[in-house]
């Protein structure tokens, strides 16, 4: 093989490449079906032509049968007229309307068999063009899909899923431990000093009101006379264990509390 056809053949093969490259098959098959729609009003125009002339040769095909009938007529008239001389001359018009009138007739069935031919190519061609559409839609739809495919097969391909695992696990544990911290915190806070303290003093302070509420109830008349501890009869129902014990049972759930 020659230089200048290796050289060629290189040429070929990367400018074949180049335009795999930049080719686009789905702007290729649009314009494709845009150029077939574009065919049919030329085919329209061409089937028109040839169905026009269909009809102007029925029409002096029409022409041509009045003609003889016509020329018949007047030869007949003449001939009772005994002119002999007139109808000779439309002997010769009706023979040439006649020989007309056969040519006229072999045109117009080829121009109907050439219109009914045009005619199906037409319509052949409209619904081969239908066909190719759908095909092409298909495969437009099918690229569409190809094309996604490739795009989350390269997504794929440049997601490393060990590092965004060790990167989850990372700011889990970040996460847990913040909230460890927030609970020990909140734990320190609900058992310190200060909110013992503060519940010693609510206690204190419920029973402040207490011994209020009962200094009202004795200055009312409402608990009797107080009496000493000593002279408390024997079988009485209020004893000194029972005056003692609420004061008693009081301090006991004050020490509960601040322990």
């Amino acid at each position: 093989m020659g230089l200048w056809q290796r050289i060629k053949r290189v040429f070929r093969a990367g400018t074949g490449a180049a335009l795999d490259k930049i080719e686009n098959p789905e702007l290729v098959l649009q314009q494709t079906i845009r150029d077939m729609r574009d065919r049919v009003p030329e085919l329209n125009n061409s089937v028109a032509q040839v169905m026009a002339t269909e009809r102007l040769l029925q029409k002096n095909q029409e022409n041509l049968e009045k003609q003889v009938v016509d020329l018949d007529s007047k030869i007949k008239a003449s001939v009772k007229m005994g002119r002999d001389d007139i109808a000779t001359a439309y002997i010769g018009q009706l023979q040439q309307a006649q020989l007309d009138l056969e040519r006229t007739s072999a045109q117009l069935e080829l121009a109907s068999s050439a219109s009914k031919n045009a005619l199906k190519a037409r319509d052949n061609y409209v619904l081969n063009m239908k066909k190719k559409s759908a095909e092409a839609m298909q495969l437009i739809s099918a690229a569409k899909q190809a094309k996604l495919q490739e795009q989350l097969a390269q997504t794929m391909d440049s997601f490393n899923i060990g590092d965004d695992a060790s990167t989850f696990n990372e700011m889990r544990e970040k996460i847990e431990r913040r909230v460890a911290a927030a609970e020990a915190k909140l734990q320190l806070g609900t058992s310190s000093v200060d909110n013992q303290m503060a519940d010693i003093e609510r206690e204190a302070m419920d029973i402040q009101l207490q011994d209020k509420l009962l200094s009202y109830k004795q200055q009312m008349g409402l608990l009797g006379e107080a009496k000493p501890v000593g002279q408390i009869e024997a079988g009485s129902e209020t004893t000194e264990a029972e005056v003692v014990e609420p004061a008693i049972h009081n301090e006991d759930e004050e020490t509960g509390r601040a322990a």
